[in-house]
């Protein structure tokens, strides 16, 4: 472990960076925090603290200048979309995320596919993207199956739609990328995929990847995956890193795609160093690729957090020196996060106060999001507000102790209750089984 004096730059104010923050502490880091809003637990990890637009890269790189930080980590994948990684590795600053053009792989979903198309990576789905509204009409029009609308930036979540699911007819589908290119001046259109998704996460130097634990998230409000998309309101691991429903090829196919990917970025000149996450989707075709991110997933990178081993902080410094070790280790151990979130979250979020008492079993966890205030009374924001995770033997034993937990948060708020119990499991596994 490294010394007590290093000091690192976070940046992000959400229940993700919370959780990366916890592990920085633990690994002996000092914390210079950039925030959005005033985060009371990644406060009480920090030396110093910046409350600002976390898209103000220019405050923040000032901030990190001023504070003669020895690394830097970018939480919001908004971030990686501004300048600030290429700023601060060109003021010496060692960055363990992906510059602006490698980040493009998250930020520009039309460059992603094209790059996957140019080097041949396996996993791809059939996919069109328009500038031309004439263009895009006709192409629908002769689309003769079920189709998704991805516009080609950042949406958090919450912009992708998919028909049967957020639209019915190929011509709301129509309406709804008109829309964008109304908007954006462009638009992605893919084939629909029908399987069990999955998230695989890998720190990476740029030629070293090393894996996380795979990861389910639920993006839709209401229990039965039902509602409109979310940020994600909860997610799974298992014990032995795979899936209940994933099996071990499955999850060596997902990889691999991951490492064609990078290797696709170092040949075009922009190697990636950072957290590289794939959202994958398990067909009776085979692993396709359903996106990448250049970041932490939040929730799923939370999960996996909680069972890290390994000092983040020597994990951090060999993805921005180029020495990652290519083994890093997690606790055999299955996780359940569930996200406290306001009443009406994902249509009409009403925020409140919630007053929280103190945790007192260590196999759970409890981390702040999108709110201020202190620990034991928060503000909450239209955004989520508290994350649980529960570690155990089992997903349906973790499952019980974020129950347990959340008796700990008093006042209005919503939760799905449905995540990781046996009830789903069982569910997932009669489909998975035909």
């Amino acid at each position: 472990m490294r010394s007590l004096s290093i000091k690192i730059l976070l940046v992000g104010s959400g229940g993700r960076e919370d959780a990366i923050a916890t592990k920085l502490q633990e690994s002996g880091a000092e914390i210079y925090a950039a925030m959005g809003n005033r985060n009371p637990s990644i406060l009480r990890y920090s030396r110093a603290s910046l409350i600002a637009r976390e898209t103000d890269w220019d405050k923040i790189l000032n901030f990190a200048i001023l504070n003669k930080v020895d690394l830097a980590f970018i939480g919001p994948d908004p971030v990686l979309a501004t300048p600030l990684v290429d700023s601060l590795t060109d003021k010496g600053v060692p960055t363990a995320s992906p510059s602006m053009n490698a980040a493009r792989i998250e930020t520009d979903k039309i460059f992603m596919r094209n790059l996957l198309e140019k080097h041949g990576v396996a996993g791809g789905v059939l996919n069109k993207s328009f500038t031309s509204e004439k263009e895009c009409t006709e192409w629908i029009s002769s689309y003769q199956k079920d189709f998704v609308v991805k516009p080609r930036g950042l949406t958090g979540g919450k912009g992708v739609r998919v028909m049967g699911d957020h639209f019915s007819s190929s011509q709301e589908g129509l309406n709804y990328a008109l829309d964008i290119i109304k908007k954006d001046g462009s638009v992605l259109i893919e084939e629909k995929l029908v399987g069990e998704e999955f998230s695989l996460q890998a720190f990476t130097d740029g030629t070293t990847l090393t894996g996380m634990p795979l990861a389910q998230d639920y993006k839709r409000a209401y229990e039965g995956d039902t509602g409109p998309n979310t940020g994600g309101m909860g997610s799974i691991t298992d014990s032995d890193h795979l899936l209940p429903f994933i099996d071990r090829k499955s999850r060596d196919d997902a990889f691999n795609i991951l490492k064609q990917v990078s290797i696709a970025l170092r040949n075009e000149g922009y190697p990636f160093r950072g957290i590289m996450y794939g959202q994958f989707m398990l067909t009776q075709s085979g692993v396709r690729l359903i996106e990448i991110n250049a970041r932490f997933a939040d929730p799923e990178g939370i999960n996996v957090l909680s069972i890290l081993q390994d000092s983040l902080v020597d994990i951090l410094f060999g993805v921005a020196n180029g020495n990652l070790s290519s083994r890093i280790n997690f606790l055999k151990k299955a996780t359940v996060l569930r996200y406290v979130v306001p009443i009406g979250y994902g249509s009409q979020p009403k925020p409140g106060r919630l007053s929280i008492d103190p945790l007192k079993d260590k196999s759970t966890k409890m981390y702040y999001a999108a709110v201020n205030g202190s620990l034991s009374s928060i503000e909450m924001t239209s955004s989520r507000s508290i994350a649980i995770v529960g570690i155990a033997e089992s997903i349906p034993d973790a499952a019980k102790k974020v129950d347990a937990a959340s008796s700990l948060v008093h006042g209005e708020y919503y939760m799905r209750r449905d995540i990781g119990t046996a009830e789903m499991l069982a569910r997932k596994m009669a489909r998975f089984r035909h």
